[in-house]
């Protein structure tokens, strides 16, 4: 069964790096990686179960909120239940080498 996804893109390494902490704890989740959207906006992409990949949306997403700063730094996130095969092909969100020892 494939593993769903989950993204939350930010604004700023900070915050990215506190999503991706967060995210990594609250749940049984892979970081598979992050991609630089443009030069302050970075997406944090894991992959597991669905109820996990969830829970661990949620709580990258609660940790932005925790980020002290003055501006708006949480642009989207989404969750993908079971991400078609050309979706994994094309787009960055599949498991790689450098990843696999941390895959659940």
């Amino acid at each position: 069964m494939p593993a769903a996804v989950g993204m939350v893109e930010v604004k700023g390494l900070p915050p990215a790096l506190a999503v991706a902490d967060a995210m990594v704890k609250a749940a049984r989740v892979t970081l598979v990686g992050y991609e630089k959207v443009s030069s302050a906006r970075y997406t944090i992409i894991v992959r597991g179960d669905v109820a996990e990949v969830q829970t661990s949306v949620s709580a990258g997403v609660d940790s932005v909120r925790q980020v002290n700063t003055e501006e708006e730094l949480l642009l989207s996130y989404h969750v993908i239940a079971r991400p078609h095969e050309n979706v994994e092909t094309v787009l960055p969100i599949d498991y790689r080498q450098s990843v696999e020892q941390f895959r659940v």
